[in-house]
């Protein structure tokens, strides 16, 4: 078992854990993500990028969003509990080195695999750039950790509420424009963010890579659900993946894929939450009054 050392909530649906794995904190490398199970006899294998780690301490850093069942129920863990079971590290690591210019671009909840990455391409001595962006200012999540190690930060939401109001495409589109354009992009986020940042980079010739970890179901190869066409070819993003160039991916197959299940995964969440049975409404609206009650005070 794997004992919960600290949480936060960063927004109403978003997480932040920090569980004790020694042996995946000494080994874990940029890119790599981790198995998780609540419950080692019914309970899903879910896969979750790896956002940090202190091998000093023995740690790593978690962050997700609570999609399904068992991201609820993973959030619902406190510290001093246990996750059942984490496997890893997992999937090949992000390649680095000095390219000259590096962008990454984050978006939602892509943010937060985007930080190891983000850190190694700044050791490795590139100019970095990173873009964040978010449907509202709610939904940003580790400004200050980016900010802190980037060259360039530039936060965007699509409603203009933090930052500039734009799509991350935007700003990407305006760097490969610039007199010094990146000699290589990084895309983290929903399927549909990373292929538009893949077609806004094409017609520049720029390297682009994209993870596509929201695919992935059982994280070894043996269930297949994660294949993927790249360069016409069948690949399996836990094992040959997770990252992939971007304007070699087929997004529009990879996007039907994702739907295949949605009506079910719909179903269950709204069975969830109508049942009674999650705790995090409940959590999510005592936050709310309190931080309107210590707002009122001021």
């Amino acid at each position: 078992m794997n004992k919960i050392v600290s949480k936060a909530r960063l927004s109403d649906e978003v997480f932040r854990i920090e569980v004790e794995a020694p042996n995946i904190a000494r080994e874990r490398k940029a890119g790599q993500f981790v198995i998780v199970q609540t419950d080692t006899e019914w309970g899903e294998r879910v896969p979750l990028t790896i956002a940090d780690a202190d091998p000093q301490r023995g740690t790593v850093t978690l962050i997700f969003q609570t999609v399904g069942v068992s991201t609820h129920k993973l959030a619902e863990l406190e510290p001093g509990q246990a996750i059942e079971a984490i496997l890893g590290p997992l999937g090949n690591p992000t390649h680095i080195e000095r390219f000259g210019r590096a962008v990454c671009v984050g978006g939602g909840i892509g943010v937060a695999p985007m930080y190891p990455i983000a850190q190694a391409l700044k050791r490795a001595g590139n100019r970095l750039t990173v873009i964040i962006g978010a449907r509202t200012r709610d939904l940003v999540i580790l400004e200050d950790e980016m900010r802190a190690i980037a060259d360039e930060l530039i936060v965007v939401t699509d409603d203009g509420s933090h930052g500039r109001k734009a799509l991350v495409t935007e700003p990407l589109k305006e760097l490969c424009q610039s007199a010094t354009p990146p000699d290589i992009v990084v895309a983290i986020g929903p399927p549909i963010m990373m292929k538009f940042c893949a077609e806004t980079t094409r017609p520049f010739g720029v390297k682009t890579l994209a993870s596509l970890n929201t695919i992935m179901i059982d994280g070894t190869g043996m269930c297949g659900g994660c294949r993927v066409s790249v360069g016409g070819q069948t690949r399996f993003v836990c094992v040959d993946g997770p990252e992939f160039d971007a304007h070699q991916v087929d997004w529009d197959g990879m996007l039907l894929r994702l739907r295949a299940y949605k009506s079910q995964e719909d179903a269950a969440h709204k069975a969830l939450h109508e049942s009674g049975q999650c705790r995090l409404d409940a959590m999510a609206e005592a936050a709310r009054t309190q931080a309107h009650a210590e707002g009122g005070s001021r």
